[in-house]
């Protein structure tokens, strides 16, 4: 999130002066501010304004894009692509501003930053992040169909003309340049952890090759179906952030879901509701299944170089910790239930 060799703080100082500045680009309420809620790739911020005569007060939610990410182009289909479910692929998602220029997607520049940024501003969605302190198996039944919605809608939706996302598949993470880094360069990462971890990346490179990316499998998906990115109300289920839409097994998302808790003693009987959940809706063959570990592991290896090339952010600095040894563990647990079947 830092940009070159300026620090986090400094990086974050100039971006809640970008926040102010830009609000101006659309069409809300004198007085708006913007407050930073969240870190990660990007920058996101709550925008408030306070309401008049007793009415409720204005609020969106404005992201800044991390720099050499996404182009302009990518981040239009990004948001086509949500649009598009949300008209006919049943799932709820976040509605957009458009700014006073006609666009979705804005930029700005404030002395310091080395380049633009781009941003855009999403309609304020009522609701809560589902609690990871409660049931966790019921409502990854539901996200097992929330998922299966959008694999249909992928597979029948016709993308626009120069369609552009990201690709997670095997070389985006393990091949010479990884989207996130490479993971032998993550913290901790110790000779015994990496002799562990090269045996788990040759056995998923080889088992992905043999799975392979046909339409049933492989598409257009969410990948990051983290409950941190759902969001509950009286109304229903609405899924956010897409941000790291792109080409993929579509399996992956139920490995976006237990993101860094890969480990949690419930995750078989979380993995078991969220097939329940999305053979309610769509079809899901068990040779299917028996691979979802694989791609587990894949995204497990995938958020281990994440942490190494973010580590300046406070979540990655949360989760380095013993981040690389569970790893290990968990592929050693991997390669030993391959070699028993």
């Amino acid at each position: 999130m830092g940009t070159g060799d300026m620090t986090l703080e400094d990086t974050l100082k100039l971006l809640a002066t970008l926040a102010d500045r830009s609000l101006a680009l659309w069409d809300i309420p004198a007085g708006a501010k913007a407050r930073l809620i969240n870190v990660s790739e990007n920058a996101t911020y709550l925008v408030e304004a306070p309401g008049e005569r007793g009415e409720p007060g204005y609020k969106s939610i404005l992201r800044i894009h991390r720099e050499n990410y996404h182009s302009e182009n990518a981040i239009e289909c990004e948001l086509t692509w949500a649009e598009a479910l949300g008209k006919d692929g049943g799932i709820i998602t976040p509605g957009v501003y458009t700014g006073k220029n006609g666009k979705h997607i804005q930029s700005g520049i404030v002395d310091g930053l080395p380049a633009p940024r781009f941003m855009v501003l999403f309609h304020f969605v009522e609701g809560h992040e589902p609690d990871e302190a409660g049931d966790l198996v019921a409502q990854f039944e539901e996200l097992g169909g929330i998922a299966a919605r959008t694999h249909l809608h992928s597979i029948d939706w016709q993308k626009p003309p120069g369609f552009e996302r990201l690709i997670w598949d095997a070389e985006a993470v393990f091949g010479d340049t990884p989207t996130w880094g490479n993971w032998r360069d993550g913290p901790e990462v110790t000779p015994k952890v990496a002799t562990v971890l090269e045996q788990v990346e040759a056995t998923v490179r080889q088992r992905l090759k043999a799975f392979g990316k046909g339409k049933d499998r492989y598409g257009l998906m969410h990948a990051d179906m983290r409950l941190a990115n759902l969001l509950v109300d009286d109304k229903g289920t609405r899924l956010i952030d897409f941000d790291d839409c792109g080409m993929g097994w579509f399996l992956y998302d139920f490995a976006t879901g237990i993101s860094f808790i890969e480990d949690n003693p419930l995750v078989p009987a979380m993995k078991a509701s969220w097939v329940k959940g999305y053979r309610k809706i769509r079809d899901l063959g068990d040779d299917d299944v028996r691979e979802i570990d694989t791609f587990v592991m894949l995204r497990r290896m995938a958020l281990l170089a994440w942490i190494g090339s973010h580590i300046e952010a406070p979540e990655p600095q949360e989760m380095a910790p013993g981040f690389a040894r569970v790893t290990a563990e968990l592929g050693q647990r991997y390669l030993d239930g391959l070699a028993r079947d």
